[in-house]
């Protein structure tokens, strides 16, 4: 491999990375909802002592709805985003058009509240104010404390979906298996073994997007998901023994 195809190879694995880093976010708390809420649908079923085909028809029927409705909750709020970013920064446009001077004054109050005068701040204010471009987005940054949303709608709604679907699928492993090969087990122990292990590793992939500790990351998400099953599983018991 020439020295230049080598180059470009590295330079196309950057960028699929540097692409994966924007979205593996989405992609964690996507996976969180998936198996939290699959897994309470399944602990709410254990609860009730429904077999494995009533599981795996609420299981699939919650884990498609609701991974749908949330794909399409994360397309429209990152939709949402970048047209009001569109709107203001239209904005600020016609400002600058249209009243320069108002415009350059409040760049000259923003830099000069930065400790920039004089004859310094007069160059700050020059600089910035020659382009409009360039004025636009400090106006956009400095002024409205707005930053634009780089992130495909679309792809943002399905990396959600894809997460949901991968994750959320995990509780109903075992149930899919005993409905198809049959298996001689405690199928819901096994299933909360399963998802508990999927909580612990998303809890932990969570902590590097929050930067926070991978303790912390890993017993809150095993709370938050624990919660919400045995929430989910005595709601099936109350339920079953009222209908029963």
């Amino acid at each position: 491999m020439s020295k230049k195809h080598h180059e470009a190879h590295l330079h196309g694995k950057t960028s699929f990375f540097s692409k994966f880093q924007e979205y593996i976010g989405e992609f964690i708390y996507g996976g969180i909802d998936g198996s939290v809420t699959t897994f309470a649908v399944v602990a709410g079923a254990a609860g009730a002592n429904l077999d494995s085909a009533v599981v795996i028809i609420l299981g699939f029927a919650n884990l498609f709805a609701d991974g749908f409705a949330m794909s399409v909750g994360s397309y429209l709020s990152t939709k949402s985003e970048k047209q009001n970013y569109d709107k203001h920064k239209a904005i600020e446009y016609w400002e600058v058009d249209h009243l320069p001077e108002k415009e350059r004054e409040e760049i000259r109050e923003i830099y000069q509240a930065k400790g920039f005068e004089g004859e310094l701040l007069e160059q700050v204010v020059d600089k910035i104010t020659e382009d409009k471009d360039r004025w636009v987005d400090v106006m956009m940054k400095e002024e409205l404390e707005m930053m634009e949303e780089t992130k495909s709608p679309f792809q943002m709604g399905l990396v959600t979906f894809i997460s949901f679907l991968l994750m959320g699928f995990i509780p109903l492993i075992v149930y899919v298996i005993d409905y198809t090969r049959g298996l001689d087990a405690d199928l819901f122990l096994y299933s909360s073994i399963l998802t508990f292990v999927a909580f612990g590793a998303i809890g932990y992939a969570k902590s590097y997007v929050t930067s926070t500790s991978r303790v912390r990351g890993v017993l809150e998400t095993l709370f938050l998901g624990g919660s919400a099953a045995i929430l989910a599983y005595y709601v099936g018991v109350i339920l079953e023994s009222m209908i029963s």
